[in-house]
């Protein structure tokens, strides 16, 4: 892949006007800001290891473009690692609001970057922002990933005007922030299965041009994970470039759905829950959902084992939850904070009566080209785990702290806590998903053949 493929993006971006990527270009960071933002002064924002990653190169470079600074660069402390919630953006927001003629320029990887972009949205205000790592999809992408109220969601807000990407900074990132963002990108392979069937059945049509955009360069950038972990820069500069492909996916259609399957869901609830917040630094989004593409992978080669022309349709409607019961089985499994809007989610997809049996029909009518459609879009979860070992980075849930009863249940959880149509929304409209869930932790399923992790994780 090369950059042109970005270049040819960019021009159906909604938001992003400008990117810069490659090798030795954080000098354009300046340029950039000068020509974007004419007549505004640059309110830095980084936090102490971005900072120390690309800081003194960017405000070289601003002040070589005669930029004016509004304030000296804004800092967040660099340990604890910075967290996304909302009450960071919070902070932040009130800290620009009286700087009128300020634009952002962030220093960041995914967490900051969010802040900075929600930050800046709420006040109506463009930034853009320098990456220091290529750890996640989000850099270009429409939205910010904030908690608020303990309940994790993409909050509106426009992309940036401009990215500058040196290859050079974002290979020297921490290890860990490789394997995260091999992690992230990973998942796109599940979740391109998942918009698959969405298509099929005519819930979320599936937009060529935008499934390209992440589709289309995702096998070149996953390639090489042993150099990606091991920090070789050409490598990395596939990752990299994946990654914000994946962002400008996500921008032209206004959604996350181009990038963000069942296996994202595993990590969203993991994160809504807490868990490896208290880690310093703290288990990153990309680990979290490199586990979830394993699972996710393994519950779609279950889910393919089926016969979908021999489903009792009638008794399976006659089986279905009422919106009661499917409000107490969520209230029963998730803690309070999440479970309030997860209700909401669960019962929108909790069909019926007719509904219910004309969805299980429409499963088996479509069902043949889902399988033809799926089988050069997946692979096996094996392959997958095989990967992300070969990056450095956790495959298996016990590598990042959860235990394989809590597991489990998180396939429960993922399938309640989004409206997204996913390969668990199949399953439990064809009263099936805690049979694969029962087949992939008997001893000759995945996760029976796998119940326990075969090497611990570094540097998570």
């Amino acid at each position: 892949m090369s950059t042109s493929l970005i270049h040819t993006a960019l021009e159906s971006a909604t938001d992003t006007k400008d990117i810069v990527f490659g090798h030795g270009v954080l000098d354009q960071t300046g340029p950039m800001f000068a020509r974007l933002f004419p007549g505004k002064a640059v309110l830095v924002v980084a936090d102490e290891n971005t900072f120390a990653a690309a800081g003194e190169g960017v405000v070289q470079s601003l002040k070589d473009a005669g930029v004016p600074f509004a304030q000296e660069p804004y800092l967040f402390p660099g340990t604890p690692t910075l967290y996304a919630g909302y009450e960071n953006v919070e902070i932040l927001r009130e800290y620009i609001r009286p700087l009128d003629n300020a634009i952002v320029c962030s220093i960041a990887s995914g967490t900051l970057n969010d802040i900075a972009k929600l930050a800046s949205g709420e006040l109506g205000r463009p930034y853009m922002n320098v990456c220091t790592a290529p750890s996640v999809d989000g850099y270009a992408a429409f939205g910010a990933s904030i908690s608020k109220d303990g309940f994790k969601i993409t909050r509106s807000c426009p992309a940036p005007v401009g990215l500058v990407a040196d290859t050079e900074v974002i290979a020297a990132a921490p290890r860990r922030l490789l394997f995260t963002g091999y992690g992230d990108l990973i998942e796109k392979i599940p979740a391109g299965a998942d918009w698959i069937v969405a298509d099929e059945l005519g819930i979320e049509p599936i937009d060529p041009y935008v499934w390209s955009l992440v589709q289309g360069p995702l096998r070149a950038s996953l390639d090489n994970p042993a150099a990606i972990g091991n920090g070789d820069e050409e490598a990395i500069t596939g990752l990299a470039e994946g990654n914000i492909m994946s962002g400008l996916a996500m921008q032209a259609a206004q959604s996350s759905r181009p990038a963000s399957g069942a296996g994202h869901q595993f990590s969203h609830t993991w994160e809504m829950e807490g868990h490896g917040l208290d880690w310093e630094p703290p288990l990153s989004h990309g680990m979290k959902v490199g586990v979830g593409t394993v699972a996710s992978l393994a519950i779609w080669e279950e889910a393919l084992k089926i016969d979908m022309d021999a489903l009792d349709v009638e008794a399976i409607v006659a089986a279905a939850k009422t919106d009661k019961q499917i409000e107490e089985r969520v209230r029963s499994l998730l803690i309070p904070t999440i479970a309030d809007e997860a209700v909401g989610h669960a019962v929108f997809k909790n069909l019926q009566g007719d509904e219910l049996s004309q969805r299980i029909r429409d499963i088996q009518r479509v069902w043949p080209s889902v399988r033809a459609r799926v089988e050069s879009q997946l692979m096996s979860p094996e392959e997958a785990a095989e990967r992300l070992d070969a990056v450095g980075g956790p495959s298996h849930p016990e590598q990042i702290g959860v235990d394989m009863d809590r597991f489990r249940e998180t396939h429960f959880k993922a399938q309640m806590i989004r409206s997204r149509y996913t390969i668990l929304d199949v399953l439990t409209d064809i009263g099936k998903l805690d049979y694969v869930v029962d087949k992939l932790f008997a001893p000759y399923g995945y996760w029976g053949k796998h119940f326990h992790a075969d090497k611990e994780i570094s540097n998570v």
